[in-house]
């Protein structure tokens, strides 16, 4: 763990002021505090050639340039950072005429993606407070208070307070190789808390999706919320409908596919937010009692493949969110004398429809999606050739294993997941006879064959050979 962060150094001047209020700063105001290199863990050679690029082309152009956030908590955890994001004082326009490779982006924030390869750099510009006066720069919020646009420039110190969590707001200066602390949150990753800077509802209100992020990294990195920061969470969980639903697709994949799901899951049911996200299947769990456990399951599934390294699929994991959903709406639609696949076909129109007003679904899993409900109906079909077309499905083998999954969640009896296991390791005779194994009675013994009507040949007529 850390040690030896005994030596600080407060920043030229007084304490820093807060930018949301003296009211809404933690008690004693914040005070920078500089980590030299020899005080702390981090090194250069944990971060990627890449990063250190755009960090020594923007120094030596005369810019500051500082690695801050996760990187930089990471490395203080022990572990190995993965995304570098760095901050300059150096304008959008003036880091894209430093990078021949980069492009701005972003409307809401404008930041600058410098791309080496595969690898993007993301860097932007410290921000300044967005109800100061800055000319030309600008600042909109809405009724609510949430930003919809933020394209303040500032200095660091006060960009460090607009940052979300005091374990964020962490700067390695590559000029000297300190780390600079402007929130405590040393010492936070020291108690293992989760704190946010500021007024707690202010800064939800200010972006809803801040919720999120507190839930994803208390389950990621096991930090306990502060008392402040988990206060407001259920109260203002309605904020996140006025959030986009593309912006929402995005958190829900970092909330689901980073390796830690079912904690993550369980927190957000806690705290109200799950049903601000995917509202149906929230509902569905009072009728179905085996809804939140096929979730579970499949959430289980997604942390363990990531964890192995194993590639995994939006499409599988949002076919588990919202078939308890599916299946309600079948159900209504047979209890019409709909046939089931049209009352299938239905529902999930329905669903999707609902779905995509909360968080969006792009068509390339959506529809994907789809096709591993469809074939959850042609599984318990295995006579003849449509047991080799299933099984030839492109979709096949995550419609298998979901069918696992709903075994597992206690929705369907065990038995039919068994059967595919052995037809997909059995070799042709054995095929034959779990296909005969299907046709035979309740009793095990092999039931009847229809016996084919033989046709009645047309009688000869001696006429024709002449």
């Amino acid at each position: 763990m850390i040690k030896g962060f005994t030596r600080f150094l407060q920043s030229p001047g007084e304490h820093l002021k807060s930018l949301f209020g003296p009211q809404d700063a933690p008690a004693g105001g914040p005070v920078l505090r500089i980590i030299p290199r020899d005080e702390h863990p981090v090194s250069r050679q944990l971060f990627s050639d890449a990063a250190l690029k755009v960090l020594y082309r923007l120094h030596n152009a005369g810019f500051e340039a500082f690695l801050v956030g996760g990187c930089i908590r990471d490395a203080l955890l022990g572990h190995m950072p993965k995304d570098f994001d760095v901050a300059t004082d150096a304008t959008p326009d003036e880091v894209r005429d430093l990078f021949r490779n980069s492009r701005i982006i972003g409307r809401r924030f404008r930041i600058v993606h410098v791309r080496f390869g595969r690898e993007i750099i993301e860097v932007t510009t410290f921000r300044g407070k967005p109800n100061d006066d800055h000319g030309n720069h600008i600042a909109q919020q809405s009724d609510d208070g949430m930003l919809l646009r933020d394209n303040v420039w500032g200095n660091i110190e006060e960009d460090a307070l607009r940052r979300d969590f005091t374990i964020n707001a962490l700067y390695y200066n590559i000029a000297d190789f300190s780390i600079h602390d402007f929130a405590d949150g040393v010492r936070d990753i020291d108690a293992r808390t989760l704190r946010l800077i500021g007024d707690p509802a202010t800064r939800y209100r200010e972006d809803p999706v801040r919720m999120l992020r507190a839930i994803r990294f208390a389950a990621k990195l096991d930090f306990s919320l502060a008392p402040a920061t988990e206060e407001p969470l259920e109260e203002l969980s309605p904020l996140l409908l006025q959030v986009p639903a593309a912006r929402l697709f995005d958190e829900v994949l970092k909330l689901f596919m980073g390796g830690h799901g079912v904690k993550t899951f369980h927190l957000l049911r806690e705290y109200g937010l799950f049903a601000m996200l995917f509202p149906e299947a929230d509902e569905a769990f009072d009728e179905l009692p085996w809804a939140e456990g096929l979730i579970e399951q499949a959430l289980a599934s997604t942390d363990k493949r990531v964890q192995e390294e194993r590639p995994v699929t939006p499409a599988f994991l949002f076919a588990a969110l919202l078939w308890g959903p599916v299946q309600l709406r079948q159900r209504a639609h047979q209890q019409d004398d709909m046939p089931p696949v049209p009352a299938l076909q239905a529902a999930s129109q329905q669903v999707v429809s609902r779905q995509l007003q909360h968080v969006s679904i792009p068509k390339r899993f959506s529809l994907p999606m789809r096709d591993i409900w469809d074939l959850q109906q042609r599984l318990p079909s295995r006579r003849g050739k449509r047991v080799f077309q299933t099984r030839d499905h492109p979709r096949f083998r995550a419609a298998y294993d979901f069918l696992l999954l709903r075994e597992a969640a206690g929705e369907i009896e065990p038995g039919l997941g068994d059967w595919w296991t052995a037809f997909q390791q059995a070799d042709e005779h054995e095929q034959r006879r779990l296909l005969g194994k299907v046709d035979a009675d309740p009793a095990g013994t092999p039931a009847p064959r229809k016996r084919r009507r033989r046709r009645r040949r047309k009688p000869r007529n001696p006429a024709d050979d002449t």
